[in-house]
């Protein structure tokens, strides 16, 4: 798309994450050099106060700025049409996404995003998979902590173990390790609205449990079963575990990667995620808090409570807390024949995941769709299946991360 005006629009630059993402673009990639990109949202005097809040006094040329609104489709479709990709942070994806995913399937724009949303996603896929892959627009859901980590470490295992071993896994564990971040309102609005949607239609509940959700149409299902839901002493890790919140999203995400890229790990490849605790009383009081949040969330009454204690949509940690966080994730694959050969990687971030990690990764999933050779047609894509090696190089040599072997 060399004949768009730019190669990434940041749209919801005045957002707490977008700001992240136009911060990080500027001091990577500045805007004098390769990237040809520009920000983008509803209000013009916020927008030039990033502009002027970012851009360096020594640049040769403005950073650009672009008016457009959620409510607006003719906005939506001028601002889509003038760039070969739109990297969005503007959720909850299920309230301001779908208008701005149809203009840019229409357009034959790509598109990335942070939504974690899994009742969206399996909305919005069927209704636009046949015009995404008309038009030739990639449309790539979950590029921030959930799922890329997750969706990445699996890849990265599997293409270590085929190397190896000239197999790949049957299954993979996926145990968090550590994490310390901090908490943003827009992704507590994003759980708040999908209970309200749940409550609304309860049929939703059932959808969003279904390992296998995302899977394609007509793709075959595998014998995975629910998430985790309380203490589990694991094995391989000789550690007792607990469940982890973003499972629901990140393993029906693995699991529609390895359908998207057609079963190479096998139709019945397992893979579940749990997080890794020091002792089996902390296993279960974490598990316990666990199942009184996810209570809590589900009750209308208690949910308004906690919405008004809550960080709000634009709020976030400061810039202490992200730059003093971290993460590690270890992934444990098991080798279909010979359990000696069994491999275990980590892939570990520099920053709080939430929001220092996730928008760098968010920028350079935006970057390898513009600038790198496209691997795939139109239509809706993970981070692992659309994107694959150039973006782990990305990952590592720029956003942070580290993709290491443990052990195998």
């Amino acid at each position: 798309m060399s004949e768009r005006e730019f190669d990434v629009i940041v749209w919801g630059a005045t957002g707490f994450t977008g700001e992240l993402v136009v911060e990080y673009l500027m001091q990577t990639y500045g805007i004098d050099g390769e990237l040809r990109w520009a920000i983008a949202g509803r209000n013009s005097d916020k927008l030039e106060s990033i502009r002027s809040r970012y851009q360096p006094a020594d640049s040769k040329k403005n950073l650009s700025t672009i008016i457009a609104n959620s409510d607006d489709p003719a906005s939506l479709g001028a601002m889509v049409a003038r760039s070969a990709v739109i990297c969005t942070t503007v959720g909850p994806y299920a309230k301001y996404g779908t208008a701005l995913v149809e203009a840019c399937v229409d357009a034959g724009t790509d598109y990335c995003d942070l939504t974690g949303e899994v009742q969206w996603m399996a909305r919005v896929i069927p209704q636009y998979q046949q015009r995404a892959k008309d038009s030739g627009a990639r449309i790539v859901h979950t590029c921030g902590f959930d799922s890329v980590p997750f969706d990445m470490g699996v890849w990265h295992l599997q293409q270590l173990m085929h190397e190896k071993h000239g197999v790949y896994a049957t299954r993979i564990k996926g145990r968090v390790g550590s994490s310390k971040g901090g908490a943003s309102g827009g992704t507590i609005a994003s759980m708040l609205n999908m209970m309200e949607e749940a409550k609304e239609d309860p049929s939703l509940i059932r959808s969003m449990a279904d390992p296998y959700v995302l899977l394609p149409e007509g793709a075959p299902r595998g014998q995975d079963g629910g998430d985790q839901r309380g203490a589990v002493y694991d094995e391989d890790f000789e550690q007792w575990t607990s469940p982890f919140i973003m499972a629901a999203i990140n393993t029906r995400v693995v699991r529609r990667s390895n359908a998207l890229l057609g079963f190479p790990w096998g139709e019945n490849f397992g893979y579940d995620e749990a997080v890794l605790n020091r002792s089996r009383s902390q296993a279960k009081l974490l598990s316990l808090a666990s199942g009184v949040g996810m209570l809590t969330m589900a009750i209308s009454p208690t949910r308004k409570l906690a919405q008004r204690m809550l960080p709000k949509p634009g709020e976030g940690p400061d810039r202490e807390t992200r730059e003093s966080g971290r993460y590690e994730v270890f992934f444990h694959g098991i080798h279909p024949t010979d359990r000696n050969r069994d491999l275990r990687t980590s892939v570990s971030g520099d920053l709080d995941p939430g929001y220092g990690s996730t928008s760098r990764m968010l920028g350079e999933s935006a970057v390898c769709l513009a600038l790198d050779t496209a691997q795939t047609g139109g239509g809706f894509w993970t981070p692992a299946s659309a994107l694959g090696a150039d973006y782990l190089q990305r990952l590592q040599t720029r956003a942070g991360l580290t993709f290491s072997v443990v052990s195998g």
